[in-house]
């Protein structure tokens, strides 16, 4: 367990990543490999009636009276780390990045055979935070306590520690909690909006009633939920957790409501003034920020843009700090390891990892670099850091250690963790007393009895020494949200450069494309628009329920001898979303945020999504300068 992990500092060490090998020059690991037993991780940590397709067959049904004695249903969840205990805010923060992952790179995870396997951990952890939330403002965030947790040493099936409850109300509040679980439904309700959209709405009612009490009734959870307080401290306090919930929120519904949110309150909150070098289940703004940047530059911000562009300079300066090209840069150890801090450190590389590995695609899809202070970065230099990472955590570091638990040949045998190291109950069912825990199982210098596959664990010190002992709960303990960025960036990994537009939406999937090559359409030109050509032609389709789906690129290419400013296109039997353009008030599109005008000569690009034929595009109009 966790944590207590200080409000991050803008001034560190000052280490230049060198030497970065381009993504293509080393393949020698198997990412699909560590995928699969990055997944199987979150079946070791499950609590309450274990299901039959259950693959950790070393572990037991556990913690079923949880929440009787509070009068609700809190069976379920995550144990968080090398403990029995459930806490709220880093399992929802679990939840939210697993979720992600499977956005972005869901389509890797299908072609490795493993995205149900994920969409199953996010279902575990999303079933239970419903039950968490039994009235719009009551969110229970813990069931049992840290203290009397560690005094004991059992098996999960064993626990005879306090079960007791505790929650947040109108009276007793808990923005960042609470905001954080809205971030979580809003997230999981995007992943299950095809295969199952009656529990996809479920989880969206949940979260708009979590958003508004979040931001209703303000305060920081560990104030009234006091006994999470020397585990997982809320450091950074709620602003971060409120803009996280609205950028999610509005990725789950298109509700402009929440993008303004985020630009009404990207000041007062943080989210354009703090510029970060980590990001975690307590420290939110790195991810807000490159969330941020996203909608900016897929054309969504609006009348946001300017404060949008505040929340991207933000998210640069967290990607070009993680790679050494700032002028306030992240530590890293000789082996070249970003280093945060000595206590499970690996939580803060795998995080910003899935960062750069995101934002990489992201600015691929635009068509852009990454701006530092040393100049500009191509996008791959971001994918080949974070694979870095990845592949130090996989052995490729001066211990030769892989810190992913059962992958390559040496990695951590003495794993700070009840369950591993306790002989299974399948095998001896025989009660393991509390004390007697830590005197047979806890104290002995063997391997553990029981594998944790997949289990990232806290990781090295900042000079890389790595000490194997089951007392050495800094660098031995692993937890579930070291995990959950990681499922993201070893799909991305595994599955290489797929070729799709990362700025489209996941709502409607990238499927595989019918047999029938499209022809291109022909030009289209109104009257008035002489000195403007638009062709539009079918770039891809794809089946998706039945229904078939094309992908139409448009280019507008100025045919004048002038530049073009104010251009306004109509655009009609749209039936679907489209990107690379800025929708006005009085419905018509101009360019987007990033473009102000077209030289002669030079064109834009536009791109829908519908099933029908291509949409009517002719210009309304335009001046020359």
């Amino acid at each position: 367990m966790g944590k207590l992990v200080g409000f991050c500092s803008m001034a560190s060490t000052l280490f230049l990543i060198m030497g970065v090998l381009p993504l293509a020059l080393a393949r020698g690991h198997d990412y699909g490999e560590a995928l699969s037993k990055s997944i199987l991780f979150f079946e070791a940590q499950r609590s309450g009636y274990l299901p039959g397709n259950q693959r950790v067959k070393w572990r037991g049904n556990s913690g079923l009276f949880d929440g009787k004695a509070n009068g609700v249903d809190l069976v379920g969840g995550y144990y968080d780390a090398g403990d029995n205990v459930k806490f709220g805010l880093p399992m929802a923060f679990t939840v939210t990045m697993m979720s992600w992952s499977i956005m972005e790179y869901g389509n890797q995870m299908g072609a490795s055979g493993e995205l149900s396997h994920a969409m199953d951990a996010v279902k575990w952890g999303t079933d239970y935070l419903i039950k968490a939330h039994p009235e719009p403002h009551v969110l229970y965030g813990e069931v049992g306590d840290g203290n009397t947790d560690h005094y004991c040493w059992q098996r999960p099936e064993d626990m005879t520690t306090s079960r007791n409850a505790y929650r947040i109300d109108q009276n007793n509040p808990g923005s960042d909690l609470a905001g954080e679980t809205a971030a979580a439904m809003a997230a999981a309700s995007i992943i299950f909006r095809r295969s199952n959209p009656a529990y996809s709405r479920e989880l969206l009612t949940h979260a708009y009633q979590l958003f508004d009490f979040a931001d209703k009734y303000r305060g920081k959870y560990d104030s009234s939920i006091t006994v999470a307080q020397k585990y997982y401290r809320s450091v950074s306090g709620y602003a971060d957790e409120l803009l996280w919930a609205a950028a999610w929120m509005y990725k789950a519904t298109s509700n402009e409501y929440y993008l303004d949110y985020l630009g009404k309150n990207g000041d007062v909150l943080g989210g354009t003034g703090w510029a970060m070098t980590e990001f975690g289940w307590d420290v939110k703004y790195a991810g807000v920020q490159t969330l941020v940047a996203k909608f900016l530059m897929a054309g969504n911000a609006g009348g946001n843009a300017p404060v949008f562009g505040k929340y991207q300079e933000k998210a640069e300066f967290f990607m070009c700090s993680c790679l050494g090209k700032s002028s306030q840069n992240v530590q890293t150890t000789p082996g070249g390891l970003i280093f945060r801090q000595r206590w499970n450190n690996l939580q803060f590389v795998t995080s910003a990892s899935f960062l750069l590995t995101v934002y990489s695609d992201y600015l691929t899809s635009a068509g852009k670099n990454l701006h530092c202070s040393s100049g500009a970065v191509a996008p791959s230099e971001l994918l080949s850091f974070a694979k870095s990472q990845v592949d130090y955590i996989l052995g490729d570091n001066p211990r030769a250690t892989s810190y992913m638990v059962g992958y390559g040949s040496n990695y951590p045998q003495q794993v700070h963790h009840r369950g591993s190291s306790i002989v299974s109950v399948k095998v001896n069912p025989s009660f393991v007393s509390c004390r007697g825990g830590y005197a047979t199982w806890f104290s002995r210098k063997a391997s553990d009895p029981n594998l944790l596959t997949g289990a990232i664990v806290g990781g090295p010190d900042a000079y890389d020494n790595f000490a194997d002992q089951r007392d050495n709960y800094e660098q031995t303990e692993p937890a579930t949200y070291n995990n959950a960025p990681l499922l993201g960036i070893l799909a991305r990994l595994h599955g290489g450069h797929n070729g799709y537009n990362q700025l489209l939406p996941v709502e409607i999937p990238v499927a595989k494309p019918i047999a029938v090559q499209p022809k291109p359409n022909p030009v289209k030109e109104t009257p008035f628009s002489a000195p403007i050509a638009i062709e539009q032609k079918t770039t891809t389709s794809w089946v998706s329920n039945g229904k078939t789906y094309y992908r139409y690129s448009t280019i507008v290419t100025n045919k004048s001898e002038k530049t073009i400013k104010n251009l306004n296109l109509s655009v009609s039997k749209l039936y679907g979303p489209l990107w690379g353009l800025a929708k006005s008030v009085s419905g018509s599109y101009g360019f987007p945020t990033w473009v102000s005008s077209l030289p002669a000569g030079k064109s834009i690009e536009f791109v829908y999504i519908h099933s029908s034929s291509p949409a009517e595009v002719s210009v309304s109009s335009y001046t020359l300068a």
